[in-house]
């Protein structure tokens, strides 16, 4: 079974998200829900190297 290549969009500086988000400190970078960082839980979620291929940001 061939590997699924996830793409993951991290581009913009959040602005919806201000104070909270900046263009220092992006929303994708922000533990919002949980501990980690959105971009980390979803990193984690394509880790699986027998299903994904590495991912491209």
């Amino acid at each position: 079974m061939p590997l699924i290549t996830p793409v993951i969009l991290t581009g913009g500086s959040g602005t919806r998200l201000w104070p909270y988000s900046r263009a220092a400190r992006a929303k994708q970078f922000l533990p919002l829900a949980e501990t980690r960082s959105m971009l980390h839980a979803t990193l984690d979620r394509v880790a699986d190297r027998a299903r994904y291929a590495p991912p491209v940001l």
